[in-house]
């Protein structure tokens, strides 16, 4: 990993890191606090790491890596680990597979911000309970750890490429109590998600029952491809007091 590094050091952009810090909000109290930033484009990462795709992932090797206080470490190792994922998953080599999830799960104290779970947790975690039991989707969205949340919620976007949404909105059941604003904004993605994709009438279904109760980031999110008027008849619904429940902010 040394030349890794080095490329990345060497491609490290002072004035992107201090734009970056800003936008992920690493001030202290903040969801990124502590955050180290190089600088480096998504696009760039993903060419830096192509001669790590085609060698089977090793973790003692990638660890160091997603583990590092460096923001762009732990992308590029998660870009790697999404990326042999999915081939995995097409190939069918399950020990593979096992091992960057079972890497993944180990360390989703590292997938610490949003856009190192929404890279990663639909191709790692979404792609290895295509044909498993999903129970560990519902471990995760009753975690403690914001980042463990958000894992479960988008990762479950992965299953609506075979139509199956089922899992997708009985986690938004349980998420739509939380109080973190990248929950809620993970549900409300997920939503939509499922109505573009499957099916807008289960969409609406689901939101006759939970539009007037549900947060209104989450809401919004949700009825983002509706026409004007669809969208205008759900946030005119009268808001109804939340169970005492999402008042305090626990979860089932």
């Amino acid at each position: 990993m040394d030349d890794l590094v080095r490329a990345m050091n060497a491609a490290a952009s002072p004035e992107n890191a201090r734009a970056l810090t800003r936008y992920f909000k690493v001030s202290p109290g903040s969801y990124g606090e502590g955050d180290i930033f190089l600088g480096l484009k998504l696009g760039e990462l993903r060419q830096l790491a192509k001669p790590y795709l085609s060698s089977s992932f090793d973790a003692d090797q990638w660890l160091p890596m997603l583990r590092s206080p460096i923001h762009e470490h732990r992308l590029i190792t998660l870009i790697v680990m999404s990326e042999r994922a999915k081939k995995l998953v097409k190939s069918g080599d399950d020990d593979e597979l096992r091992l960057i999830y079972d890497t993944y799960l180990g360390n989703t104290s590292h997938v610490n911000n949003w856009d190192l779970v929404d890279i990663s947790c639909g191709p790692v975690v979404g792609g290895y309970l295509l044909d498993r039991d999903r129970s560990p989707l519902y471990e995760l969205a009753r975690s403690d750890l914001l980042w463990d949340r958000r894992i479960a919620m988008v990762g479950s976007q992965r299953f609506l490429a075979r139509g199956e949404t089922s899992d997708l909105y009985r986690l938004a059941e349980i998420l739509l109590p939380d109080r973190h604003d990248l929950i809620h904004k993970a549900v409300g993605w997920s939503l939509r998600e499922a109505g573009k994709k499957v099916d807008a009438d289960e969409l609406r279904r689901f939101l006759d029952q939970h539009a007037a109760t549900m947060p209104r980031t989450a809401l919004r999110y949700a009825i983002e491809h509706f026409d004007a008027v669809e969208r205008q008849h759900y946030l005119a619904l009268p808001r109804t007091p939340a169970p005492s429940a999402w008042r305090s902010g626990s979860r089932r």
